[in-house]
């Protein structure tokens, strides 16, 4: 099966992360898919409104670490180039084109959006969510850095919630999500409805326009560096490090990593 199907309906695309097994978590494949589809979209003058969305009742949990797996807690040999860092920053690469999309943006959320699904859906302009959805950066409570999706996060957010969600691993409910601007509007019925009612709405603006728009906006957002090489060594650093080997191992087993209890008389 495909991990990201598109779907065209006049000038709407429906970009589905699908893939079930991993509660749509992002592959290599995926990533790169996302990429090459933000490409080709950025040259269809046609095509006005995308949707970003998850398949089987989750939006998407995150970064899959795949075939890179055995690399946790496994420090580099000297000299060694490291394949984390590329990969990583592919994903850094699909955060930058999604903002850059001379489209309208919009994220349907149905289920969890956790670590880079988060990322994903603070670059969208338009965000509805289903009451069950939550949103979550666990990343820190992982032993890993949430590194791609920081600027993106504190862009969104600003520097106070930023810094709540990102270095406590913070999860919010779909209300909460609302309450500090991440979500744009709440929908406690049918998804695909309350989608379609927005969707019109959107069409109100004519595409040239929000194209222009959306440029100005981009340039505005000169505030938000560009980290992904610096990023990208952080994450693949870290994931080698003992503290994501604890982490991660720890969550495997569903019990408190090692520093939880660490301090405490």
């Amino acid at each position: 099966m495909a991990e990201l199907l598109i779907e065209r309906t006049g000038d709407t695309e429906r970009w589905t992360l699908s893939d079930p097994a991993t509660r749509n978590a992002l592959s290599d494949a995926m990533v790169v898919a996302l990429f090459e589809a933000c490409l080709r979209a950025k040259q269809d003058e046609s095509l006005r409104l995308i949707v970003l969305t998850g398949a089987s009742g989750a939006f998407c949990a995150g970064g899959s670490l795949g075939h890179f797996s055995s690399a946790i807690g496994q420090p580099l040999a000297p000299g060694e180039s490291d394949p984390l860092v590329a990969a990583n920053r592919a994903f850094g690469d699909v955060l930058h084109a999604l903002c850059e999309l001379p489209q309208l943006l919009v994220c349907a959320v149905d289920g969890a959006a956790m670590g880079g699904g988060f990322g994903l859906v603070c670059c969208a302009d338009h965000v509805i969510a289903t009451e069950r959805s939550v949103f979550g950066t666990p990343e820190v409570s992982l032993g890993l850095p949430p590194a791609q999706i920081a600027p993106f996060v504190s862009a969104r957010l600003g520097d106070r919630v930023a810094r709540q969600c990102l270095l406590q691993g913070l999860s919010l409910k779909a209300d909460a999500a609302m309450a500090v601007g991440l979500v744009d509007e709440l929908t406690d019925g049918d998804l695909a409805s309350a989608l379609e009612d927005r969707l019109q709405r959107l069409r109100r603006a004519a595409p040239g326009a929000v194209a222009s728009t959306k440029q100005l906006l981009q340039r505005m957002r000169g505030r938000v560096p560009d980290l992904r090489d610096e990023a990208a060594i952080a994450f693949a650093s870290a994931l080698r490090g003992p503290e994501a080997r604890d982490g991660l191992a720890a969550f495997a087993k569903k019990r408190p990593a090692p520093w939880v209890d660490h301090g405490k008389p």
